[in-house]
């Protein structure tokens, strides 16, 4: 788990706290690591959490499947991002979604009662701590806001250029890469893949954009 403390300290959860902080909080949290093959499962709907994790390799995706096998992909979780806040009160219930990995990955689970209680020790670097944990949250709801906005969106063309738009903006550039190949795109959006993809070169045929895989320009 020591190679991680360097991708731990650029979080948000640990940010402010030194190296030798996150050390010492390690074992206060009773911080655990667990390493999951590309397509396993690192929970499944209905199942109940007490933690709270951080992604320190890999890649992980939040989806829903249908009882058809319809495919939503809800969010990507990025290296060093934090997941599973949202379940850690008694009432939220079980998980409503699969949590998967996408490629080879290694996450870090950190007892969520131990985070949001001071401990005995009185460690320094925990009000830090929880205080980060209120700001993650926080940007989580934004994000989430973000999204909604998107698929909220009524035409598969409209849900496209909110989200190129919104990429645009957060990468500050006309030029960016997207985290997710066709497939991926087309279930985060809550579209048909085929229906996206004629739409795409539609846009690209009206001059809008040029894009391969997951390159993309807007003109």
């Amino acid at each position: 788990m020591k190679k991680y403390i360097p991708i731990l300290k650029r979080t948000r959860l640990f940010s402010g706290v030194s190296e030798d902080g996150i050390t010492a909080i390690l074992s206060c949290l009773d911080s655990k690591l667990h390493e999951y093959k590309k397509g396993e499962y690192v929970f499944c709907q209905g199942e109940h959490l007490n933690h709270i994790m951080v992604l320190v390799d890999g890649n992980l995706h939040i989806q829903r499947d249908d009882y058809w096998g319809n495919r939503s992909i809800i969010h990507r979780i990025s290296i060093g991002e934090m997941f599973g806040e949202a379940y850690i009160t008694p009432e939220s219930g079980a998980l409503l979604n699969d949590v998967v990995a996408t490629q080879d990955s290694a996450v870090i689970f950190f007892d969520a009662k131990r985070i949001i209680t001071v401990c005995s020790s009185a460690c320094r670097f925990h009000s830090m701590v929880v205080q980060n944990l209120f700001f993650a949250i926080s940007d989580k709801n934004r994000k989430l806001v973000q999204k909604i906005g998107h698929v909220s969106k009524r035409s598969t063309r409209e849900k496209l250029i909110s989200y190129l738009s919104e990429e645009a903006k957060s990468q500050n550039s006309a030029s960016f890469i997207i985290p997710f190949n066709r497939q991926q795109l087309a279930d985060f959006l809550s579209v048909d893949r085929s229906a996206m993809s004629n739409e795409l070169c539609k846009m690209r045929n009206e001059g809008l954009l040029t894009f391969d895989k997951s390159f993309f320009k807007l003109l």
